[in-house]
């Protein structure tokens, strides 16, 4: 069944297990996110030793998430070379990593032959599925989410397979 997305923090704090996300995107516009990337191309760089300065409250959230025994992995599918704003994404995956997040890089020509869904999303725990939905601007316009066994097996799939290949953060140049 279909229906609008709770809080994502909700369907966060309900996961047990596992939260798999898969980004497709060479670029977001987040009005939120406007003054980070601002600083960014200003030559701002997070400082590994002053998590304060970090983004918050996100990294809260992801912290206390696996800090409950939940893995959360994110998988990036990019192009190459990659865009402006997937650098500034890289220069600052050190902090999601710190926060527990296990993060893999997988260049899209690699991903050619996997079938993927048209949307960014998250799988929870292997049984609910959130898409998010994007402007070609990449403005974020909304959300919903869906726990049909046919859609969250595509999706759970179509990361694996992404997973499979990715390069792990630590591993992966830009």
């Amino acid at each position: 069944m279909w229906r609008s997305a709770p809080p994502f923090g909700e369907l966060l704090s309900g996961c047990r297990h596992s939260a798999v996300h898969l980004e497709m995107r060479d670029h977001y516009d987040d009005p939120d996110e406007a003054p980070r990337v601002q600083a960014w191309k200003s030559g701002y760089r997070p400082d590994p030793a002053d998590r304060a300065t970090w983004w918050r409250p996100w990294l809260d959230m992801v912290a206390e998430t696996v800090a409950r025994g939940v893995v959360i992995r994110r998988a990036r599918v990019v192009s190459e070379p990659v865009s402006e704003y997937t650098r500034y994404l890289y220069d600052g995956t050190f902090t999601n990593v710190a926060a527990g997040e296990q993060i893999g890089w997988l260049p899209r020509r690699k991903a050619s032959d996997l079938a993927l869904p048209g949307n960014d999303f998250w799988v929870f725990d292997g049984r609910l599925v959130r898409f998010g939905y994007f402007s070609g601007e990449g403005t974020y316009l909304g959300d919903d989410v869906t726990d049909d066994p046919a859609v969250v097996k595509l999706c759970a799939d179509a990361f694996e397979g992404v997973w499979d290949r990715a390069t792990p953060h630590e591993d992966y140049r830009i």
